[in-house]
């Protein structure tokens, strides 16, 4: 060892070496005992040195090093000496260690071992720690730890100077915080979806209410404010009326508030708080994309407060807001002082400026969101909007939503919101168009037919006997949904003619005729080249949803892969489950010509000096695996759906001068009514409006064709035209629900739910 370690270990060599030759002096001269000795004498032994190499006290050290580095408390704690576990319990030493991480916000620890200093017994080992601090840089410094040895090992003899020489005699330590505003969120063309404001939460109290024209002035203002018709906030209010319940209407920019305030003051009955806050602006219209923020939840404080955030921070919790958290914070600035014992400052340890936040640019269509949005309002359900030739989401919709900004407990609303929400049996929370799996019903029998033009078995010509009973499994028999109906049997069809119908028995004979041709995963393997099965890759996350196949019946139900499980994934039952993200995507391939777009809603990340951190591009990940001949096939087949004079959703696109595709979906839910599906993709080959791929899903509803397809209609208007054109067979105007939901017509062409093998 060089230097005064060195030195040390000489000088305790010398030291044995000098006892050795003593006592072989004292030997000498005293003789040798020998037989010849006079009686009595005893006989020495030969003197005998013996030493135990002491331990790598260096190895000891970066052993409570790493634990630290790795918040290993217990660890540490247990590599300490005897004496100092007997006056620090390991409570209070954990304490200790976890004060220091949270009061300077460190985020890492990294060291480095500079020298050691060795004797037999004891031990200094002298290190370089640098302590990453989210708030004030980086703390580097030299200090030391004491080591002693018990039996065979080395264990601390820890005091306050191991964390910093600064922290001798139980200083402390104390950060002044800087933080920056937390960044926006925008959509297309650069508009705010979330700022940092004030904002003012707007609530009415009925008893305080005035007389007729008092509560019309009221309803006035508060319908511009919040861009809603007067019955239907009266709504919100009527069951409390004459009570002082404070009854939530929404939350306003303070700026958008101040243009009705003078209005409302003078009509009196409503109430109001203004507030420093997250504020989305079309409150409950992009709630799962964007996500929301709250205050640090108990159950992650010690993570927050390790990454250097302070307790009463407001963090992302889901969505954009969740996954952009870093971004959209920026890096906080700040002072470290050292403190005495007290808490009176003594001197300033380290400092930095807060970084620029960046802002995060979204591919979502602000306007088209809020229509898309309402369009499904009335049910369960989602929607999503895809560019149909980039993958880009210009608007991804779950019913019912929420209003995010009700998680600031300083919203006046913000408890009776909650309160509803939580208790919404219906699950507001859950993004049911990028979590939520749902049997595909009809829309599979796209997948289906891919699968017997590919397999060489099947021509766009091929004919088929669609009766109204299939009884090509043993044993069973199954019906058309023209039973149902009572309508007469399709009879002899083509393929293209088959899905333009959605005749279930052929689309049964499909998958029965290729399982019995050697075949038996030809529908499995095409819909995982679809992309089912598997997540899409979406910056917030989504679910890969369920690909029954013979792998995964083997293991989950123990039995093996037969003619009824293809037969029943045929038409999109068994116990495939799919997003409507999957469904929007695989939809836009064909409508693109093949090519399978990793979706994405982040177009870049930017600060507000200009400087780009990201920039997204347009991502192929998959191509779907048919001929340019089967590619067209589908695409006739889709249009003949919507066009055709039998095609199952005619009569939902009547009058609409677009040029679309689709499949309507009517899929067993297993509870209830069926779920309804429509997905589709436009043709339209306009400059100014990319084409776009569309997929709605309505829970429990009913048929594709009488309540998907015509929400489908309603997003590709307000798409093309900028509004809805046409009304919902349920609505008295658009928007306006009737008091009853006519049923459809009888005896209509459509989708009907289907009966399936089991």
């Amino acid at each position: 060892m060089p230097g005064a370690q060195g030195d040390l270990e000489l000088s305790g060599i010398r030291l044995l070496l000098g006892l050795s030759i003593t006592a072989g002096l004292l030997l000498s001269g005293c003789g040798r005992a020998t037989p010849t000795d006079a009686p009595g004498e005893p006989t020495l032994p030969p003197p005998a040195v013996t030493s135990l190499a002491a331990p790598d006290p260096e190895q000891a050290a970066a052993a409570f090093l790493d634990a630290w580095s790795e918040a290993r408390y217990d660890d540490m704690y247990a590599m300490l000496s005897p004496l100092t576990a007997d006056g620090l319990s390991r409570e209070d030493f954990t304490a200790r260690y976890e004060k220091i991480r949270q009061d300077a916000a460190i985020e890492r620890i990294d060291y480095e071992i500079v020298s050691s200093l060795i004797n037999p017994r004891e031990a200094q080992v002298r290190y370089r720690v640098n302590l990453h601090s989210s708030g004030a840089g980086e703390i580097t410094r030299e200090t030391w730890m004491d080591l002693k040895r018990v039996e065979d090992e080395w264990r601390v003899a820890w005091t306050d100077a191991a964390i910093l020489p600064e922290l001798a005699g139980g200083n402390q330590l104390y950060l002044d915080f800087r933080l920056p505003t937390r960044a926006n969120i925008y959509g297309r063309n650069d508009l705010a979806l979330s700022t940092q404001t004030d904002v003012v939460g707007v609530y009415v109290v009925p008893s305080q209410i005035g007389d007729e024209d008092a509560e019309s002035a009221m309803l006035g203002g508060l319908s511009r404010l919040f861009n809603q018709r007067s019955e239907s906030i009266q709504a919100l209010y009527e069951p409390f009326r004459g009570t002082d319940f404070l009854v939530p209407i929404g939350e306003a920019s303070l700026e958008n508030f101040q243009q009705v305030q003078g209005r409302l003051e003078s009509a009196g009955g409503t109430g109001w708080r203004v507030y420093p806050s997250r504020f989305y602006l079309n409150g409950a219209q992009t709630p799962h994309a964007l996500g929301y923020v709250a205050q640090i939840r108990e159950e992650q404080l010690g993570d927050f407060l390790n990454r250097g955030y302070r307790r009463d921070e407001f963090v992302g919790q889901t969505g954009i807001e969740r996954v952009y958290e870093s971004a959209l914070r920026g890096t906080p600035g700040g002072t470290l002082f050292l403190t005495d014992a007290d808490g009176n400052i003594l001197r300033e340890i380290a400092g930095q400026d807060p970084g620029l936040p960046e802002a995060v640019y979204t591919t979502l269509d602000r306007e088209l969101q809020r229509q898309v949005q309402q369009a499904i309002s009335e049910f369960r359900g989602a929607v999503v909007v895809l560019e149909r030739d980039t993958g880009r989401v210009l608007a991804m919709a779950s019913s019912p939503g929420f209003n995010p900004n009700l998680f600031d407990s300083r919203n006046p609303n913000s408890s009776a919101g909650l309160n509803d929400l939580l208790s919404d049996p219906r699950n507001p929370l859950v993004d049911r168009a990028a979590t939520s799996g749902y049997p595909l019903g009809s829309v599979f029998k796209i997948i289906t037919m891919a699968a017997g033009l590919e397999s060489g078995f099947y021509q766009p010509d091929t004919t088929y006997v669609c009766d109204a009973e299939f009884r090509e499994l043993p044993g069973q028999v199954f019906y058309d949904w023209t039973v149902a109906k009572e309508l007469p049997p399709h009879g002899e069809i083509t393929l293209v003619e088959g899905l333009e119908r959605s005749c279930n028995p052929y689309f049964w004979h499909i998958g029965l005729d290729l399982f019995n041709r050697g075949l038996p995963t030809a529908l499995v393997d095409m819909a995982r080249a679809f992309g089912l099965g598997a997540p899409t890759g979406l910056e917030i996350g989504d679910s890969a949803g369920l690909l029954p196949s013979p792998e995964w019946k083997q293991q989950n139900v123990g039995e093996a892969w037969n003619a009824g499980d293809a037969v029943q994934l045929a038409i999109g039952q068994a116990s495939l489950n799919v997003t409507p993200l999957q469904v929007a995507r695989f939809v836009a391939a064909i409508g693109n010509g093949g090519k399978l777009y990793k979706p994405f809603m982040i177009e870049r990340i930017q600060n507000a000096e200009g400087v780009v951190s990201y920039q997204a591009q347009p991502e192929v990940t998959g191509t779907l695996p048919l001929k340019a001949e089967t590619l067209a096939t589908l695409q006739q087949a889709m249009t003949q759906v919507v066009r055709a004079d039998r095609g199952t959703a005619r009569r939902s696109f009547l009058g609409l001068n677009l040029d679309i595709a689709g499949k309507t979906g009517t899929a067993e839910s297993g509870i209830a009514d069926p779920h309804a599906w429509f997905a589709g993709y436009t043709n339209e080959g306009r400059e100014d409006k990319p084409d776009i791929a569309v997929a709605v899903i309505v829970e429990n509803q009913g048929e594709g064709s009488d309540w998907a397809a015509p929400i489908f209609r309603r997003v590709v208007e307000s798409y093309f035209f900028g509004a809805p054109r046409s009304l919902y067979r349920w609505e008295e105007q658009i928007g306006v629900p009737r008091q009853e939901t006519p049923t459809p017509e009888p005896g209509a062409e459509t989708d009907e739910a289907t009966e399936t093998p089991q």
